[in-house]
């Protein structure tokens, strides 16, 4: 339920192979050739094939992800050397054996889990069943693959990606999307200009929120102080402006912050599979004692997009800021949880920096959203992901 609550589209086969043991493979959107999905056999028949008593083996197998540097999405796990563990691409599909798979059931049924946040499922997986030298490590699979479905180098491949998908429809009209950028007066000068550079062309309805008027930009004071840690109420006054005859009407809203940098035309495409009239509530998605009755919310830095539909249903309940300084991405998750309201994980949003992600991990993405500037060049970043010369009428898989 937990673990495959997070995935969007998750398919199960059950390998079985002679005296191999079985296994259990999760895929997401990945195209899996079934006449070579049992290619990694080796892996999981460790024992002698004309050896029918041998012992079943607990095996991890997957397309292996590391880091290049401690990084803040896995809680600077591994710092002295990031790159020694290693976690699986869930776009190439992995697998459990039902040894393993078992033992893990039998865990999480005896011994909830009890860490507080979720924030990259791949990673915290791989620390569960690698309990701390405990369990199994991830093996490497090369036939497990993110190669495009047709590739000459995937000839070898059980399972590739259907790049690029096609659109839902049309893409989303530039008109019908909100654009809600919260700053205060103190980035006025240093992150403002940021956004004016890079993807506020974009945007046909833009406002800023600030602390303080500035007509030169312009920002808009909502009459909320600045907070220095959460902005709940900053973002409640947005969404009850937003609903309001104060700003044109629209089907959907975009809550950035000013340090979020995102490229609005492949949000528009992406828009393009979502029913505004439904509420929906897109972004990357993270979680607060899911382990413990908790719940999952869209982590704000890499932008919020809401469908009006959903902004008139939290407003019309009794959830409100228990105080402004609250984390506002957090206080919307438990509203969307009391009203029974899905929240919408898309992998192409991303609350942290490009270099805070593994390389491997971007390298199969169109992304449309990074967040934070410290220690980049957050025009350049921009550039060189999320600026397109000829806007693409597609994405690709992993959405």
């Amino acid at each position: 339920g937990r673990l495959s609550s997070e995935i969007l589209y998750a398919s199960v086969y059950q390998i079985k192979r002679s005296v191999c043991m079985e296994a259990v493979v999760f895929l997401t959107k990945t195209y899996v050739h079934l006449p070579v999905i049992c290619v990694a056999r080796y892996q999981l028949c460790h024992h002698d094939a004309d050896d029918v008593t041998s012992i079943p083996q607990e095996w991890f197998l997957g397309k292996p992800l590391h880091d290049e540097e401690s990084t803040i999405i896995h809680h600077y796990a591994f710092a002295e050397n990031p790159s020694i563990f290693k976690y699986p691409d869930f776009s190439a599909a992995w697998a459990l054996s039902i040894p393993l798979l078992d033992r893990l059931a039998n865990k999480v049924r005896d011994d909830p889990l009890k860490s507080d946040f979720t924030i990259d499922l791949k990673h915290e997986v791989a620390l569960y069943i690698w309990e701390n030298g405990h369990g199994p490590r991830l093996t490497a699979v090369p036939e497990l693959c993110t190669e495009p479905e047709h590739s000459p180098t995937a000839q070898h491949c059980a399972t590739t990606l259907r790049r690029p998908a096609p659109l839902c429809g049309e893409p989303v009209k530039k008109e019908d999307i909100f654009v809600a950028v919260k700053t205060c007066k103190k980035f006025h000068s240093e992150r403002v200009p940021v956004v004016k550079k890079t993807w506020e062309r974009e945007a046909s309805l833009l406002e800023y929120y600030s602390d303080h008027t500035d007509p030169s930009i312009p920002t808009i004071d909502l009459g909320v102080p600045n907070t220095e840690r959460g902005h709940c109420g900053k973002t409640f006054a947005i969404l009850e402006r937003y609903i309001s005859d104060a700003v044109p009407k629209t089907s959907w809203l975009l809550v950035v912050d000013d340090d979020t940098l995102i490229s609005l035309p492949r949000l528009q495409m992406l828009l393009s599979c979502y029913n505004p009239s439904e509420p929906v509530c897109l972004g990357e998605r993270y979680g607060y004692g899911l382990g413990q009755g908790g719940y999952s919310y869209i982590t704000g830095g890499g932008g919020m997009v809401f469908s009006r539909a959903a902004v008139v249903r939290l407003l019309a309940s009794d959830c409100k800021c228990y105080r402004d300084d609250a984390p506002d991405d957090m206080v919307l998750g438990m509203c969307l949880n009391a009203l029974g309201l899905p929240v919408t994980h898309s992998s192409l949003f991303h609350q942290a920096r490009p270099e805070d992600y593994s390389r491997d991990f971007l390298a199969h993405q169109v992304p449309i959203s990074f967040h934070k500037h410290w220690n980049i060049d957050p025009v350049a970043v921009f550039n060189r992901w999320l600026k397109d010369e000829s806007v693409s009428t597609n994405l690709l898989s992993a959405v």
